[in-house]
């Protein structure tokens, strides 16, 4: 008798949506369920996964999470992603489901047709794709399209490129999707999220369930048991990168117009001043992504650190670990052309 394929869940969405909050929502509150949880962390210092480790949830051991560090998933399938499920499901107590968080920055198409090679195909499907919207950021018109405002700048500036990368990023994530959660809609009134829901529509032709969330509370039953199969849908959800091939356009994807750096400080002393001045840094320096952890003296715990655009969440998550070096650890995402050495010495100063 053959044995039931073990489902998948691949968890995507843009930078700050919210992804490690709603799977560490889901790993304690699993029903019993036993996961196994693949996170792909973008830049050097495994945030997601020290998070995630930290939950204390029965359902998904330290052994059942794995860190994918070495790149993006999208771009390292064949050299990490295969021999990592690979190696999962040789397990003697293999999982009852898999959990894919990818990195904010990855296309979720290349992951889901990475289900149908042959030694994955035949013990493993893909259960559903969850993409995460941070309804804030979209209401704020992060990635709306105001043609108006491009055409005028189009006139003051030759070299204007028609398109953002992080909007096809954006559309992309939405495009893989069998469910959408449009979270941190505490964060917005009524009419912003209409104006949400009728944006992330706008941008898709399929039309997958879309439902609201807020502190990425969504119950296991939701997100869990979907029962799609997407990897043999893979054809209709094809990416800009996909279309621009098909119409023999050149073009690589890479993430070139992204970079990611640590940046380590000593103790934080004031934390709502040192969270003050990270605001004024990040507007400063156009970063899209700030997450880490930070050592305030005197405290037995670490200080959890998220911010997108000049959203800064922060709460002591776990205490330190016997023999666990202290120190304040931070990984930042920009646009390539940020100013590392300077970011680096802001950071630094408003540590002190």
């Amino acid at each position: 008798m053959l044995q039931q394929k073990i489902p998948a869940t691949v968890i995507t969405g843009f930078l700050g949506a919210g992804k490690t909050t709603m799977i560490r929502n889901l790993l304690q509150n699993a029903n019993g369920k036993r996961i196994a949880l693949i996170i792909n962390e973008f830049g050097d210092l495994g945030v997601d996964g020290d998070v995630l480790k930290g939950c204390g949830a029965e359902a998904c051991t330290e052994d059942d999470i794995i860190e994918l560090t070495n790149g993006c998933i999208c771009c390292t399938v064949a050299d990490d992603f295969i021999p990592t499920m690979s190696k999962l499901l040789e397990r003697e107590n293999r999982p009852d489901h898999i959990v894919i968080e990818t990195s904010g920055l990855a296309l979720p198409q290349p992951l889901v047709a990475a289900f149908n090679w042959p030694e994955i195909k035949t013990q493993v499907t893909v259960d559903g794709v969850v993409t995460v919207v941070d309804s804030a950021a979209v209401a704020a018109g992060r990635f709306a399209d105001d043609h108006d405002r491009v055409d005028a700048l189009r006139v003051e500036d030759d070299n204007l490129d028609h398109e953002s990368p992080l909007e096809e990023l954006f559309e992309d994530q939405l495009t893989a999707a069998d469910l959408i959660v449009l979270n941190k809609t505490d964060l917005i009134d009524a009419a912003g999220l209409k104006m949400v829901r009728d944006e992330v529509a706008s941008r898709i032709t399929r039309k997958p369930t879309m439902i609201e969330a807020k502190n990425g509370e969504v119950a296991a039953a939701v997100l869990l048991g979907l029962g799609v199969g997407s990897e043999d849908d893979i054809a209709n959800r094809k990416s800009h990168h996909d279309l621009e091939h098909e119409n023999d356009v050149e073009h690589d994807h890479d993430h070139d117009e992204f970079e990611s750096f640590v940046v380590e400080v000593g103790a934080v002393a004031d934390p709502a001043a040192f969270v003050e001045r990270l605001k004024a840094v990040i507007a400063e320096h156009d970063i899209l992504r700030l997450k880490g952890f930070a050592d305030v003296p005197g405290k037995p715990m670490r200080l959890l650190i998220q911010a997108v655009g000049s959203r800064i969440d922060q709460y002591f998550e776990r205490a330190w670990k016997s023999g666990e070096t202290r120190g304040t650890r931070l990984v930042v995402i920009g646009l390539h052309d940020i100013d590392e050495p300077a970011i680096r010495a802001a950071v630094a100063a408003a540590a002190d």
